[in-house]
């Protein structure tokens, strides 16, 4: 995440919230990976079998891991789930299981077959020493090799399961445009910019037949709701083009500010959404008073404070139900499952990485909206001010695409789909699953601990009073003696 550094620009002290992030996340990494330490350190010690060190350690070595990225995910200020190790696999083999457990599964998986096949490479040196050892019982080297088959298994599992199967329901034909406008925070430029560069882009849609236009994030620089020539250029678009157009832009609601998605036809807006999880220090500074006795001038530099939203993630476009996720949302399991269980047939993610030119931000964010297209079962366009933008299909395979840094216009006709998958359906179910059963394992473990260090305690004290005893004993027998 080097790239929130750019954020700032040019600004002396643009690193400093890199380095923040980096150290908070970092101290919060440690803290939260000692569970996992503790399953290493207490499971063995508790009894060192096969069974507990190729089956049951990787279970709550995997638990603890995904605790660790469900807490960082959600708190303080809403988390930061950028770093799950499930996201880096929307274009590995094993990315369809998502759509059966969810991301959390399959980065539950994955570190469960990674720490099994760390315990097998164990298991096996020590067999081997084993062997060369006279004084131990040798073990055959099938016994010694057969340590391997619970990763091997698991991991050929996951890389043949199928993805959740969601049926055909027709098409919806999407003219996604990359205006390439200076959308970033720091640029410099005349009013109504970013939409002239909008509106430039589409042109060549007049003369095309498209269902709903789609614009990114940011792609209007002005509020459209206040601003009346904004608003007469955006119903002239929509007439221009015979089709609403999906568009975004920051709007007012009383003293509230919110990062709204419009459905714009060629009589104003129809339906709205706003981002339900608004980036801290990037879109609004949370306990502002505090941060910005620390550094006032990065704080004070940030003047927007954006709301968070709370309505359905989704929009009926001409009778299709549309699932949203505005940049930073497409990050958020709840986000996408929301949308999806409101009946979206397909995904519109609307993003702006002007703020990241140059960096491979735009590649992360376009691996989750792969991923969010296999999780769910749907078509997915990711559309972005400067790019990367590509259109998805329900297994994630790239339909088109356009170039970071040039305007463009992409034409497409999505698959629809219906039924939701396992992975939308039981989410919640297997976090919880993954939740209590990891610390209800810690719980017993500990329990059976303290009772054998119990016992171990009270059998020192009988062999001690025993010995006293016997000790006693002797003395007596030689006092007769001596009287003798």
């Amino acid at each position: 995440m080097s790239w929130s550094a750019q954020f700032l620009g040019e600004h002396p002290l643009s690193g400093v919230p890199w380095v923040a992030l980096a150290g908070a996340l970092t101290i919060y990494t440690a803290v939260l990976t000692v569970p996992i330490v503790l399953a290493y350190r207490w499971l063995p010690r508790r009894r060192d079998t096969f069974a507990m060190r190729l089956l049951a350690l990787p279970l709550l070595v995997a638990g603890a891991w995904t605790i660790r990225e469900l807490i960082m995910g959600s708190w303080p200020y809403g988390g930061s789930p950028w770093g799950r190790v499930a996201m880096s696999q929307s274009e590995s083999p094993i990315a369809p299981v998502a759509s059966w457990v969810g991301v959390s599964g399959l980065g539950f998986l994955m570190v469960a077959v990674c720490a099994a096949a760390i315990e097998a490479l164990r298991w096996i040196v020590r067999a081997q020493q084993a062997r060369g050892n006279a004084t131990e019982h040798p073990r055959t080297p099938f016994a010694s090799w057969a340590a391997s088959i619970p990763a091997l298994g698991l991991a050929a599992v996951m890389v043949l399961v199928p993805q959740f199967p969601t049926s055909h329901a027709g098409t919806i034909r999407v003219g996604a445009v990359q205006g390439n406008g200076p959308a970033a925070y720091v640029d410099e430029h005349e009013p109504g910019a970013v939409l002239e560069s909008q509106l430039a882009a589409s042109a060549p849609l007049k003369d095309e037949q498209v269902d709903v236009v789609l614009w990114p994030e940011g792609g209007v620089d002005s509020d459209p709701l206040a601003d009346e020539a904004t608003a007469h250029a955006l119903n002239d678009a929509a007439a221009r083009y015979d089709a609403p157009i999906l568009l975004n832009a920051a709007a007012a609601d009383g003293h509230l500010v919110y990062n709204t998605s419009f459905l714009w036809t060629s009589n104003g807006p129809m339906a709205t959404h706003a981002k339900r999880h608004p980036v801290p220090f990037g879109e609004y500074v949370p306990d502002r008073w505090f941060y910005g006795a620390l550094v006032p001038s990065l704080v004070d530099l940030l003047e927007r404070e954006y709301a968070a939203g709370v309505d359905t993630p989704a929009i009926e476009v001409d009778g299709v139900e549309v699932g949203l996720a505005i940049c930073f949302d497409v990050a958020f399991d709840d986000v996408i499952h929301e949308g999806a269980h409101s009946g979206a047939q397909v995904l519109m993610f609307q993003t702006n990485n002007a703020d990241f030119r140059d960096t491979d931000e735009n590649l992360q964010q376009l691996a989750f909206a792969r991923m969010r297209a296999i999780e769910t079962g749907r078509s997915v366009v990711n559309l972005s001010t400067t790019g990367t933008s590509q259109v998805l299909a329900p297994n994630g395979a790239t339909l088109a695409a356009l170039a970071a840094d040039e305007p463009g216009l992409m034409i497409a006709d999505l698959e629809l789909r219906d039924g939701l998958t396992a992975a939308v359906m039981l989410a919640q179910s297997i976090n919880t699953l993954i939740v209590s059963g990891t610390l209800a394992g810690f719980l017993v473990l500990a329990f059976l601990l303290l009772r054998d260090r119990a016992s171990s305690r009270h059998h020192r004290v009988l062999d001690s009073s025993q010995r006293s005893s016997i000790g006693l004993h002797e003395c007596a027998d030689a006092h007769r003696r001596e009287r003798l």
